[in-house]
This record gives structure tokens, C-alpha cells and sequence, in this order.
């Protein structure tokens, strides 16, 4: 017994010298910055988010990998830091991909970490439980991809992941952690010095001051120009910079999507609500932040109209140059540097454009918001798109810190034109991709990351894809208000199978009652069949700031094919005798 009592002590403190892969993967992440994490639970991974969560990491869970996934990219769209996104193995990582592919695309840095199964066994194709080549799959998916075999390099790998998500052009980032990593043992101290953090991660990259001189050469000779600001330039937290670089210039900007807010869609140079016009009619285009890619018509045909135009582009990637187009001014380079070198080389007297082009715009511009107006002002019943909108434009007028997101097919087209958006990155939407499924976990995200209240207005076939997720919403007690379109169907709740049989294929369940899915899980539902009362219920959703979902009743004959891309869906040319 005596011998017992002297030894004890001594194997206490042995236990305590150690670390293992748990505990390093979960400093690794705290010590470069790291405190939230969304995902699903299950092997290999339950125990990481557990431990996780005792640490102080913030931990939720979702009810499917791919909401958890865009919330991952949407947080690191909000916070220019890597969002993570933590799944099982095989089928959990398969559900995260398309987020980690939609994270890439939009140029969102997103880590997806997956759990999975032991490499001996996955390569010799022996039938471990849920085995797969994860690795393989994720590379053509992503950025980056790596591989994590022994304890001693999770800070490395860490630090790989996080670069490489943050750097240059953002994306997502793959990082494979099998099973047996978890439980390996080490050393604390040497486990201590075995992690890394991450200095200078997005280091600036200045541009060249010839194609600075360039691009203000070319922008000083137009006659007709038009600044276009993308969602990279809304990443890139240079708001006050890109402010007074447009200001300065006094040229008429047109936002993408996501865009809007950096400066507000009442600005009066603002050409959003005299889109056509000034995409035809223009004569040198410099896009910050943006590509010329479909949502531009690829800088070309009858979208751009015939007046012969010269492109400026600023990006971080030079590859992105000439994708689809001649760029007569390329200006690689971070937006902030850039923009900082460009008003720098304005000098104090920067010519305007001529008054006729200008005032060109705003004639065209408040020609199209006079013939809006009255449309949006109806209090139809069952409600259309534009009275519903005009109900919640007066909402986010009200309220310019609410975040909006919004997806769906017309829901989604005639938000981004109706409702104006007051500050930067305050709507956030299907991006580059015009993914699906996108709202319940962005409207998660944003709701977590900022603070701020969130209104998601969504059509209710996009709601569909992550619906499931409002559970999700009243289980954190999110302060998020979602008002689902809800028409019956996809595009419009009036197609006819001629059959007779089954539904048509883009016919939902007639008088849905989503706002009874809330109601469920303890949430706030309500059924709105007016504008007046879909006002009255947003408003004291977002004054309480309870998970609310709102039932917005539309005619079932409103919307369009496909909304504004109907061109995109390819119809046959035949027709049956």
C-alpha cells in the first residue's frame, strides 16, 4: 500500500505531461483564432465536438452537413477568417462537399473537416465501416486538400488549411483527419511546440503602379463609364476606400448581389435600378471585385449592346484576366491596396463623367423606380411578389444593421431588385453558383457571427432544401425571422400533369402551412395572406428577435419560368402530333 501511495502521484503527473490529438486539434483551432464551428455529429468526430464545446469553442449542430457547410463559407465571407465545418466520414463528408464546392466558387474561405476511416484499410479496399477515398474525391472540389496521419503534424496541417483558405483568391480548403489520429498520444510540451500560429495568413499584395496608371488612363478617357462592384469587393472590408474611390470619381456604379450596401442603393450614383441601360450603353467598364462570368452575360451579346467597350478589372487572381474578354487595363492586386493606389493617382482635380451620361442614368433610373412604385404598394390578397416585397423593402428600410438572405427562383430575382440595401454585406445570397438550399444555414451564420437580426425571405421551393434546419434555429434561439413565398409550387403552383395522374412536376401540397414547422419546435409561426399582415408579423419578429417563421400566402399563378434565367432551361423544338 505504501508503495501504491508513492507511485500514484507520479502517474497522475505523467498523465497530465501528455496530449493527444483531441486536445491538439481543438488548440490548434483556438490558437489561430478559431472559436465556432458547425457541423453534424457522429463517428469518428462526436468526442472532438464534445471536447470542443467544454473548451470553449462554440459548437452547433445542424440537422444535414450541407446547411452546417454553407454556413462555414457564408461565416467566412462575414469574417475574411477560415469557417469550419466538422463532418463525419463518407456519407457526411459527401453531404459537405457541396458546400466546400460552393465555398470555392464564391471565393469563400471555408475549412471542411472531415473524420474518416483508417488509411490501411481504405486503400487495400477491405470494407472499413463508411470507407472512402476521401481525399481523392474532395481535390478537384476545392483549393486545397491535405491529409492529417500523426499527431505531431496537426498544427502544421492546421496552419496549411488556414493559408491556403485565406491567401490570394479565398476558397475552400479539405482537411482529412482518420479516426485512430484522435486517440494518438504525445508529449504536451512537445505537443505544445508542434503548434502553429498562423502570422500574415493574406498578406497584401500591392499592385503594379504602371497598370494603376493604366487603368485611370483609360477610366479618365471614357465618356460613358460604369463602375461594377462585386462580392469581392464586399469581402474585402475596404468599404470606406471603395466609398471614396467612387465618390471621387463620380461615375455611375452598378452592385452585384451581393454587393449591394457597400455604399446604399440610394446613393445617387447608384445605377442598380437602370441595370439594362447602363450595361448597353456604357464604354469602359472597371469591375472591382466581380467576374465576367453568366450573371454578366460574359462581357458580351445583346446584355452588353453595341458600343464598342474597354474593360479595367481589378482582382487578386490574374488568371481571371481575359476569361472571357479582352481586359485593356488588368490590375492584379488586393481590392484595398488597389483601390488605395488608384484614388492616390486621382490627384486632387479628377474630371466627372460628362453631365449628359450621368444624367442619362439617373433619367433612366427614376424613370424605372416611378413605374415600381405603385406596384408595390398593392394589398392584394392572396399577395403577389411585388406587394409582398413592398412590405418588407419598408422593414429593411427601417432597419438598414438586419441582415437579409435570400434564394429561390422569382423570390429571388425580384428581392435583389426591390429591396435596397443600406450597408455592406448585409445580404447574402445564392452567389456565383445560384445554388439551392443556401438560406436556413446563412441565415444561421449570419446570426451567429454578427449579432444582428436576420430576415430570410425565401421562395418555398428553396426552402425545402434546408428546411429541416428551423429546429435548428429555435434550439440556439436564433434571432432570425424567415417569411417563406409560398405559391404552391416551383416558379408558379398552377401546372397541370395532362396525364391526370400524379402532380405536376413543379406542383407542391395546395395551402401549406409552413409556418406550423415552426411552431413545432417551440418557434413563433404565422400565416400572412396580406401584405399589411405579413408587415405587422416581420415587424414583431424582428422587434422581439424570437425564431419566427412567417407563411406569406402568394397567388399561385404569380411568378415566371425560372425567373429572370427562364432562358436557361432549353425547350424542345417539337411538338408532339
Amino acid at each position: 500500500m505504501a508503495d501504491a501511495a508513492v507511485k500514484t502521484p507520479a502517474a497522475a503527473e505523467e498523465v497530465q505531461d501528455l496530449t493527444d490529438g483531441f486536445h491538439l486539434v481543438i488548440d490548434a483551432l483556438k490558437l489561430n483564432g478559431i472559436h465556432t464551428i458547425y457541423g453534424v455529429p457522429g463517428i469518428p468526430i462526436t468526442d472532438l465536438g464534445r471536447m470542443a464545446q467544454a473548451a470553449g469553442i462554440r459548437v452547433l449542430s445542424f440537422r444535414h452537413e450541407q446547411n452546417a457547410g454553407y454556413a462555414a463559407a457564408i461565416a467566412g465571407f462575414l469574417t475574411k477568417k477560415p469557417g469550419v465545418c466538422l463532418t463525419v466520414s463518407a456519407p457526411g463528408f459527401l453531404n459537405g462537399l457541396t458546400a466546400l464546392a460552393h465555398a470555392t466558387t464564391n471565393c469563400f474561405p471555408m475549412i471542411l473537416i472531415s473524420g474518416s476511416s483508417e488509411r490501411e484499410i481504405v486503400d487495400l479496399q477491405q470494407g472499413d465501416y463508411e470507407e472512402m477515398d476521401q481525399l481523392a474525391i474532395a481535390k478537384p472540389l476545392c483549393k486545397a486538400a491535405y491529409r492529417v496521419l500523426h499527431a505531431a503534424d496537426i498544427g502544421i496541417g492546421f496552419a496549411r488549411a488556414i493559408r491556403a483558405a485565406v491567401s490570394g483568391r479565398p476558397g475552400g480548403v479539405y482537411l482529412d483527419l482518420p479516426a485512430k489520429l484522435f486517440g494518438q498520444v504525445m508529449s504536451a510540451e512537445a505537443g505544445r511546440k508542434s503548434l502553429v500560429q498562423v502570422i500574415d495568413p493574406a498578406p497584401a499584395q500591392i499592385p503594379a503602379p504602371a497598370a494603376v496608371t493604366r487603368a485611370l488612363d483609360v477610366l479618365k478617357a471614357a465618356t460613358r463609364p460604369l463602375i461594377i462592384l462585386g462580392k469581392g469587393a464586399a469581402y474585402a472590408q475596404a468599404d470606406d476606400a471603395i466609398r471614396s474611390f467612387v465618390e471621387k470619381s463620380g461615375v455611375p456604379f452598378l452592385p452585384m448581389s451581393m454587393a449591394k450596401g457597400l455604399l446604399p442603393d440610394t446613393h445617387p450614383q447608384c445605377a442598380g435600378a437602370a441595370r439594362s441601360t447602363v450595361l448597353k450603353d456604357s464604354d469602359v467598364v472597371m469591375m472591382i471585385g466581380a467576374r465576367l462570368n453568366w450573371l454578366l452575360s460574359h462581357g458580351k451579346g445583346r446584355t452588353w449592346g453595341d458600343a464598342p467597350k474597354k474593360f479595367i478589372q481589378i482582382d487578386i487572381e490574374p488568371r481571371e484576366m481575359d476569361s472571357n474578354v479582352e481586359i485593356a487595363a488588368p490590375v492584379v492586386g488586393d481590392i484595398g491596396s488597389c483601390v488605395a493606389a488608384l484614388i492616390d493617382g486621382m490627384g486632387g482635380n479628377w474630371p466627372h463623367p460628362p453631365a449628359e451620361w450621368t444624367g442619362a442614368v439617373k433619367a433612366k433610373r427614376d424613370e424605372n423606380v416611378a413605374k415600381m412604385a405603385p406596384r408595390l404598394m398593392n394589398n392584394k390578397s392572396p399577395m403577389d411578389y411585388h406587394g409582398a416585397l413592398g412590405a418588407l423593402r419598408a422593414i429593411i428600410a427601417e432597419r438598414p444593421d438586419a441582415i437579409l438572405v435570400n434564394e429561390g427562383a422569382n423570390t429571388l430575382d425580384l428581392t435583389r431588385g426591390v429591396i435596397d440595401i443600406y450597408q455592406p454585406r448585409k445580404r447574402l445570397d445564392v452567389g456565383t453558383w445560384g445554388v439551392m438550399g443556401i438560406g436556413m444555414g446563412s441565415a444561421i451564420a449570419a446570426a451567429v457571427e454578427t449579432g444582428k437580426p436576420v430576415l430570410a425571405i425565401e421562395g418555398d421551393s428553396a426552402f425545402g432544401f434546408s428546411g429541416m434546419e428551423v429546429e435548428t434555429i429555435c434550439r440556439y434561439n436564433l434571432p432570425i425571422c424567415v417569411v417563406i413565398f409560398n405559391n404552391d409550387g416551383i416558379y408558379r403552383g398552377t401546372d397541370v400533369n395532362p396525364l391526370g395522374t400524379d402532380p405536376a412536376t413543379t406542383v407542391f401540397v395546395k395551402g401549406s402551412r409552413y409556418d406550423k414547422m415552426m411552431e413545432a419546435f417551440g418557434g413563433h409561426g404565422v400565416n400572412a395572406t396580406t401584405p399589411d399582415e405579413l408587415k405587422r408579423a416581420v415587424n414583431a419578429a424582428m422587434d422581439s428577435g424570437k425564431p419566427t417563421l412567417v407563411n406569406a400566402v402568394i397567388d399561385p399563378a404569380a411568378g415566371s419560368e425560372s425567373g429572370r434565367i427562364g432562358n436557361l432551361n432549353p425547350q424542345s423544338a417539337l411538338r408532339k402530333k
